[in-house]
């Protein structure tokens, strides 16, 4: 069944000021132009509050928001917007409908220690000597391996693989698919490889010859800190001696790639379709945007931030914010964006100088 929050308790929630009938019940958050009654329109921003919908009873507004006039019986005013959103939906999110206990379609290993108040869905294999903190919520068809242990909090979505050895802090999250702890991407010839020649000359390479790879195989694991969240279809590598690290408070977002033996620091922001080679090392508070790129072995500083596609191929100091492939400076990659989009004209301006000093040329 569907829960209503009232104005004064979302109010609460988001330690925000309310004015009007507080006793307004709610149903759901929606868009302006989609409120309507029973909803809380999210009108954080005066470009917005046109889009009202009619019978619209109450909203979050900006402060200072005239809401007499927007025809409201209340308002809720927040100070910073995006926040207030973070507040809302953990408010009005049902979660998962995971039953509590242990289903009986799940298969838990008699030697697996399972924390009090846990629900785990069907379909569920957890391993030798694993350990599930309490309050643990496992969807379907997860795995858990052998030796893994999790803290409290736990919500693994459906389909989620957790390794084996694979040690995680509490409140940790993972999205469908997630898998953590998968054998690292290392293979070697019995040979120099053409890669570690090319690595070595920039581009130069003798004769190629036939070669074949042999796995390297992974004995680390993955550790993971507190209150750090995995999208879905993302993967982390175990290491091959030393485990794979991700500190507290890192995001990880959906499609993202992390390899082996890598080292992320705490409140770091991993966007979509990001991958980092193995052995890079990465420090606090990290931004990558989308789709940018990590060499292996290298390191980026505290306080990075790349935005989209960026390629970094080299260390990159603290506080640098970078852009490009390969990555630079984002002052710097905005400029050769700009001469980029110049070299047509420029080409141009080129080809009517040259014919200017052919004709001079020919009439002398």
């Amino acid at each position: 069944m569907q829960r209503s929050f009232t104005i004064a308790e979302i109010a609460r929630a988001l330690d925000a000021r309310s004015e009007g009938d507080a006793s307004i019940e709610i149903l759901r958050a929606a868009e302006p132009a989609a409120a309507g009654r029973g909803a809380l329109a999210l009108a954080m921003d005066p470009k917005y509050a046109a889009d009202m919908a009619q019978g619209t009873e109450a909203a979050i507004l900006w402060d200072g928001a005239d809401w007499h006039a927007m025809g409201l019986r209340a308002a809720i005013f927040v100070p910073r917007p995006r926040y207030a959103m973070s507040g809302l939906t953990r408010l009005m999110d049902p979660g998962p409908a995971i039953a509590p206990g242990i289903h009986p379609m799940a298969i838990v290993d008699p030697t697996a220690e399972i924390g009090e108040g846990a629900a785990i869905g069907p379909f569920v294999t957890i391993g030798p000597g694993a350990v599930i903190g309490p309050r643990a919520r496992i969807a379907s068809h997860t795995s858990v391996a052998e030796g893994a242990v999790i803290g409290a909090d736990l919500l693994l979505m459906q389909g989620v693989r957790i390794g084996a050895r694979v040690r995680i802090g509490d409140r940790f999250i993972a999205q469908p698919g997630a898998a953590i702890g998968g054998d690292g991407f290392s293979f070697v010839t019995p040979e120099k490889s053409g890669v570690e020649e090319i690595r070595a000359t920039l581009g130069a390479r003798a004769a190629a010859q036939a070669q074949s790879w042999t796995r390297i195989h992974s004995l680390g694991s993955v550790r993971i800190g507190d209150d750090v969240e995995v999208g879905a279809n993302a993967t982390i590598d175990r290491g091959t001696i030393r485990d794979t690290e991700v500190g507290s408070g890192t995001k990880i977002d959906s499609l993202v790639q992390i390899g082996h033996n890598t080292r992320i620091g705490e409140n770091c922001l991993l966007c979509g379709l990001v991958g980092v080679a193995g052995s890079a090392r990465i420090g606090n508070r990290v931004v990558l945007g989308g789709q940018v790129g990590v060499s292996d072995n290298i390191f980026i500083g505290d306080d990075v931030i790349a935005g989209g596609a960026t390629k970094i191929f080299t260390n990159a100091p603290a506080g640098r914010v970078l852009l490009g492939s390969p990555a630079v400076k984002m002052e710097t990659q905005i400029e050769i964006n700009k001469a980029v989009r110049r070299l047509p004209r420029l080409f141009s301006q080129v080809a009517e100088l040259q014919k200017a000093v052919f004709k001079r040329g020919d009439a002398d």
